[in-house]
């Protein structure tokens, strides 16, 4: 076991290093509290002391057979499950928790009764299960977790434009966005992973359960009596899961709980108020904690981050979004105010197979004669705070992390200063050259994939896209391992294609994709090595084991996307009955509609539509810089915690998120990151992420069970007289709001928007 002490002094050169970094750079880090002592033996950040040890054994084994063995059956299982859950509303997504619960008994009894035997020189039995083993099984299935963005662009081709991509082309699709990612992310490592104040809050979680489960004792952790972690987490993991089958399966209502709604469910006004499906959720509550994190788990992220994101609710959706809605801004009264789904001028789905060539290319004349496309306020603003939040970034790094980046840049990585850095320093780093192999197969995958099949897409669009990710990888994943938001370039990218490209929609999704995921991916790699770091594992293994269960997910994850369009019926449609209607399929085909059908010169520039909402890119330039000046003035004042990034991207999932979601997210956040954090800190840092933990773990389970056993069997038909029929399990699909009514309704013939387009 690796001691701090003798760890800090092999290094005290670098103790005034230590100082320099931790201290403020330019402005006041929100993530560290002012009577904050700097540390040397021991992170100054209370949420990292909290979940992360600061000792290591550079022998346990780590990269072991059996490791390899788990980890690879859960990143067959996890990607397959969360492709299948994908298409529903509201999805699930099985993250590496689960595999991390499941894997731990399971390592227990092969280290238990296992033969301790050798297969190519490597022990199948190497001695007791150990934490950074079950790091690499964890990290396996983590990659996986989730679907391969990729795979939206065949699901809009099945589903949108009525084509059948063969399998060659969709697996070298995959294999080139998901893994060209991971060679930017080897550039970032020395900003995003070695700096303590990057502390990656959702990591936090995961290190949590880590220590809890192999019960690692370490100085964070505080003195607080009570119950263990162990058995605190067994019971929120028990509690959870049972309690999920109330909202999940017996009485639906607690899920989409818009009461208000019920009592008058058919005047529009309320319902598109108070609503929770198609309304702007003022309602507030709601009993589902799938709906409370499908934007991810409110305990994982710093209360300041979420104030941020619970400002911009309040303001762009509950008091900017009913001005423009009733104000019929965008031909709004005759849409619902909000919807994952474009329209024509009858109020009706836009039907984008009218305006194509045979090629799926754009047919101006077909378009003249059809209509223009028209999105709903929330769709809408979306866009707007989208464009700001691209030029925010921007400006936010500039002013406040340009200092902390240069100096990165000047050192080497084994002159980072905190604890965890220097014991980490004993470990190789990963070869150069390994960067360089991954980018140069998979530019390769994407050359042939867009030169054997019939793209639309230019090769220097695709080099293009990877500039555009490549230069935005540093301040986004700044503003993420701080905030644990992300800012998503899936919008700038659909804006340059879709001036540069217009009227090609399959070009169009290719470029936003290797342009947005593989700076996403990017940041992936990044997180997980940050995890990694926290848990001192090894770099090289690190690396290895996740190239590899990338690939593994994204060729499961397009087998099971092909089983789902075979088997499921009526998918992807609105209302279908076990709730596959693909939302995030239906956004991304609307966005290629806009900006690849289309096209953004038709939509957005002078004289058009949604012209308007280019001013959001000045606005996003220009807010920080004032906030950053009045800031500087009056430097101890709660400005601090403004962040202009995180407040125009925070409720970037809005489509196909509600309001809703993001509301109950934030009433939670500011319960558990705020009140108890502040009245009962010692409380707070032994259980928070432990119950993060225990409520996700318990609803995956759950939602697998009820699914697999009471939902997909016989047809959906189990209970479809009794349970399903029930007043509580209907209730909410009477109302205008989950029927998206909008404020006018057009007679049969009617038109509405401009005359000439």
């Amino acid at each position: 076991m690796v001691d701090p002490f003798t760890a800090k002094t092999s290094h005290d050169h670098e103790k005034q290093q230590s100082r320099e970094v931790i201290a403020p750079v330019e402005a006041a880090d929100p993530n560290l509290d002012d009577e904050a002592d700097l540390l040397e033996d021991d992170s100054p950040y209370p949420e990292v002391r909290s979940a992360v040890a600061n000792t290591d054994d550079p022998d346990m084994p780590c990269a072991t057979l059996r490791a390899w063995f788990v980890g690879l059956i859960w990143a067959i299982i996890i990607p397959g499950l969360d492709q299948f859950f994908f298409f529903r509303y509201p999805s699930v997504t099985i993250t590496g928790i689960v595999a991390q619960l499941i894997s731990f008994p399971i390592m227990r009894l092969w280290a238990r009764f296992m033969p301790q035997v050798k297969i190519f020189g490597m022990s199948l039995n190497p001695g007791p299960f150990s934490i950074k083993e079950h790091v690499i099984i964890t990290i396996m299935a983590n990659v996986g977790s989730g679907s391969a963005y990729a795979t939206d662009i065949i699901a809009v081709q099945r589903v949108f434009y009525h084509q059948d991509p063969p399998f060659g082309y969709s697996w070298l699709l995959v294999m080139s966005t998901q893994l060209i990612g991971f060679s930017i992310g080897g550039i970032a490592r020395r900003f995003l992973v070695q700096p303590p104040s990057m502390i990656w809050p959702a990591n936090l979680v995961t290190c949590t359960l880590f220590n809890t489960l192999h019960s690692q004792q370490y100085a964070g952790i505080g003195t607080r009596g009570g119950i263990s972690r162990e058995l605190f987490f067994l019971y929120v993991f028990i509690g959870s899961f049972c309690w999920y089958f109330a909202p999940g399966y017996l009485f639906g209502a607690l899920s989409y709980f818009n009461w208000i709604c019920w009592i008058v469910p058919d005047n529009v006004v309320i319902n598109q108020l108070f609503g929770t499906a198609s309304g702007l959720g003022m309602s507030i509550l709601t009993f589902d904690w799938a709906q409370i994190t499908f934007i991810g788990s409110p305990l994982a992220t710093p209360w300041w981050a979420e104030a941020n994101i619970a400002a911009s609710v309040v303001f762009f959706f509950w008091i900017l979004t009913p001005i423009l809605y009733y104000t019929n801004t965008w031909y709004s009264h005759y849409m619902p105010i909000s919807s994952t789904g474009s329209f024509d001028n009858t109020g009706n789905a836009y039907n984008v197979t009218r305006i194509l060539t045979p090629e799926a290319t754009f047919d101006h004349e077909k378009y003249e004669k059809y209509s223009p496309l028209f999105l709903s306020t929330t769709f809408a603003l979306s866009y707007g705070l989208s464009f700001a939040s691209v030029t925010a970034t921007i400006t936010h790094t500039i002013l406040y992390y340009r200092k902390q980046i240069w100096t990165q840049a000047r050192r080497s990585m084994s002159e980072q200063p905190d604890i965890h850095a220097r014991l980490m320093s004993r470990y190789p780093q990963v070869p150069e050259w390994w960067y360089v192999v991954i980018f140069a197969a998979m530019f390769v995958f994407g050359v042939v994939t867009i030169e054997v099949w019939n793209t639309q897409m230019p090769v220097w669009a695709f080099v293009l896209a990877l500039c555009i990710a490549f230069f935005y990888i540093l301040p986004i994943g700044i503003i993420q391992a701080v905030t644990n938001q992300q800012v998503g370039l899936n919008v700038i990218t659909e804006l340059i294609i879709g001036y540069a490209l217009p009227g090609k929609p399959i070009a169009m999704m290719m470029f936003k994709t290797w342009g947005y995921i593989t700076m996403s991916q990017a940041l992936l790699f990044t997180s997980d090595f940050k995890l990694g770091h926290y848990m001192k594992v090894p770099p090289r293994p690190m690396f290895a084991c996740q190239v590899i269960a990338t690939a593994v997910a994204g060729t499961v994850q397009l087998a099971v996307q092909s089983w789902v369009f075979t088997n499921i019926p009526d998918i992807c449609t609105k209302h279908q009955k076990d709730g596959f209607s693909c939302p995030s399929t239906t956004v991304f085909g609307t966005a290629s509609i806009i900006w690849g059908v289309i096209g953004p010169a038709r939509q957005f520039s002078g004289g058009q539509i949604f012209n308007g909402l280019l001013w959001f890119f000045l606005i996003g330039a220009a807010v920080p810089c004032i906030s950053y000046m009045v800031q500087r003035r009056y430097p101890h004042s709660f400005l601090k915690y403004i962040n202009w990034p995180v407040i125009f991207t925070g409720t970037g999932l809005i489509p196909p998120a509600t309001p809703s979601n993001y509301v109950t997210w934030c009433v939670v956040g500011f319960i558990f990151n705020f009140i108890i954090r502040r009245r009962h800190f010692s409380w707070w840092t032994k259980y928070n992420y432990v119950m993060s933990a225990g409520l996700d773990s318990g609803l995956a389970i759950s939602t697998i069970i009820i699914f697999f056993c009471l939902q997909f069997p016989d047809n959906g038909n189990i209970g479809i007289n009794s349970i399903q029929a029930w007043w509580g399990n209907n209730v909410y699909k009477t109302t205008a709001d989950w029927n998206g009514i909008p404020l006018k309704q057009l007679a049969p013939g009617q038109t509405f928007g401009p005359s000439s387009w």
